[in-house]
């Protein structure tokens, strides 16, 4: 008799006990992105309604898309930071589902827009909810998706949004070994770090590359995931030398 068992845990999966919740922006040219990329450009190929632009009609209709590899809601690879790290296509598939914590700090963070996540932080979450589990995403969340301006400027031109502090990011794989982190803005450091003139502006993105960690950034919908229960599954091209990539990211939650 063969082993059913599988097929068994997608029934139970896609019953009324859970819900599965998107955790990316839909792709398009006004989708939120990091200020230094272009937005997503498409090119008709074929169209199987009004013709090629040389007015060949096809029996399909086909886009060739141009977009930046860290464009909305995205994977970085290792190699993203380090020329040794692995790329896309070496990111294994037991990689691409983990259990699933979210530290909500959208409070914090709509008082203050520089919010740093800390690892006292952390460390007040677990005495509510427990201990972070070994091989987890770690998800902050700060409602940040819900911007259109993910720079968050004020009136100096000077951006202000939330992000990890380092110092939080070496205790989770240190003293955790979580498999992953993700965030809302476009920038794992806060601003308040990317953009001093007198120091490496990119110190928490740096470290979790480097520790062989892929993190997500612009993530949607966090509000929807409750902080534990949950897991996250992930898709992205297996790409070689691929150093990010648009991402398919959504987590099954239980329905308490």
């Amino acid at each position: 008799m063969a082993n059913m068992r599988l097929w068994e845990i997608i029934d139970e999966l896609k019953s009324p006990a859970y819900k599965w919740v998107n955790l990316m922006h839909v792709l398009s040219p006004e989708t939120p992105h990091w200020f230094g990329f272009e937005p997503l450009q498409g090119e008709l190929l074929f169209d199987y309604l009004e013709g090629t632009p040389d007015d060949k009609m096809a029996p399909m209709r086909c886009h060739q898309w141009s977009v930046a590899s860290q464009y909305g809601t995205h994977t970085d690879a290792p190699i993203h930071f380090h020329a040794d790290g692995r790329d896309l296509s070496e990111i294994t598939e037991k990689e691409l589902m983990m259990p699933l914590v979210v530290i909500d700090k959208s409070k914090e963070c709509a008082e203050n827009p520089d919010f740093i996540l800390t690892i006292d932080d952390i460390k007040a979450w677990e005495e509510e909810y427990g201990k972070i589990p070994e091989g987890a995403f770690v998800a902050f969340r700060s409602d940040w998706y819900k911007k259109a301006d993910l720079e968050n400027k004020d009136e100096n031109g000077q951006p202000h949004y939330p992000g990890w502090d380092v110092e939080a990011i070496k205790w989770l794989v240190e003293e955790r070994n979580i498999a992953s982190i993700g965030h809302e803005p476009a920038d794992t450091d806060p601003a308040t770090v990317t953009t001093k003139e007198d120091a490496y502006p990119y110190p928490g993105e740096q470290y979790i590359l480097a520790v062989d960690r892929y993190q997500i950034e612009v993530m949607a919908h966090l509000d929807e995931v409750p902080p534990v229960g949950s897991m996250i599954l992930v898709g992205f091209p297996k790409l070689k030398d691929g150093t990010g990539y648009p991402t398919r990211v959504y987590a099954i939650c239980p329905v308490e």
